[in-house]
């Protein structure tokens, strides 16, 4: 294979990519799901809602009515408007989280790959070394040592993701670099950050962008979880994870103030997981 058809046939495949991904209804239910949320989100600042910390001493716990779509909490305040606050700070650290993660992982993951030697022994043993501890118990402890704030979550939760993105491409890397292409760009005389650059990063990008999609819903249930302790958001920021701390206290009172963040974090996980899965499906060159 050449260099030029090397670069053309990710074009191609592409267009089949799409056309199978529109078929997929799972991921499109998935992806309007999370379409939904992000404009929530995003739209928050000017929707015509509540301000999400006011306070009304005389509306506790009020159940789910006309005035307050989704109810009240322990001191008043609008559950509605402080879900689609949450959302941004849900939504937020899922999104950074995956992006640290992968501007830190996938490089040394290509370095391992290609060029092999120590520099991938100590990066793949420092790699195993990582992985060997639970995902969300070291986002916990890099929480707690960085301080309880949304920032210091999102790092946390980015570091703690960056052992799953340096295997994956150094994986991917060295089924890569033995292509014919590869070394026909070898032979031409191309140095090894160029051949990295343009040749092998690009043919690794589809598996890293299906592990991302699924890596951001694995986010944001680190933040609801990391909030839920005191190390994410902190009052009165809401957060689907400290609603749901709050809400643990009225559960047999109140039990809306449970139920709507708690759907909220497995609508919008789910949507990432259609995602990913139907991403998975499109990208996978032996369906091409």
């Amino acid at each position: 294979m050449s260099a030029t058809s090397a670069i053309a046939l990710p074009t191609r495949s592409r267009s089949r990519a799409w056309k199978k991904l529109r078929a997929n209804r799972a991921a499109l239910v998935g992806a309007v799901v999370v379409i939904t949320f992000v404009l929530l989100a995003v739209l928050a600042p000017i929707l015509p809602i509540a301000d999400p910390a006011t306070t009304d001493w005389g509306k506790i716990r009020l159940a789910p009515s006309a005035e307050h779509w989704l109810g009240t909490d322990e001191i008043g305040r609008d559950l509605f408007s402080r879900m689609v606050w949450g959302a941004r700070a849900s939504l937020l650290a899922g999104v950074v989280s995956v992006l640290i993660a992968v501007v830190i992982g996938v490089p040394f993951g290509l370095v391992a790959g290609y060029f092999g030697g120590w520099t991938d022994s100590i990066i793949a043993r420092a790699t195993d070394a990582l992985l060997a501890m639970p995902f969300l118990i070291l986002a916990i402890a890099l929480a707690a040592f960085l301080g309880p704030s949304l920032t210091n979550a999102m790092i946390a939760i980015g570091l703690s993701a960056v052992p799953i993105f340096i295997r994956l491409t150094r994986g991917q890397v060295l089924s890569v670099k033995t292509e014919d292409y590869v070394e026909g760009a070898r032979a031409i005389g191309l140095g090894n950050l160029a051949i990295m650059a343009v040749y092998i990063l690009p043919n690794v990008i589809p598996p890293i962008l299906v592990q991302a999609t699924l890596t951001v819903a694995t986010a944001i249930i680190a933040e609801a979880s990391l909030s839920f302790l005191g190390l994410g958001q902190q009052p009165p920021s809401p957060s689907w994870g400290s609603m749901l701390n709050t809400a643990k206290n009225f559960l047999s009172q109140a039990p809306w103030m449970a139920i709507w963040p708690g759907a909220a974090i497995f609508l919008v996980v789910m949507g990432f997981n259609l995602m990913g899965d139907g991403l998975r499906d499109a990208l996978d060159p032996r369906e091409h």
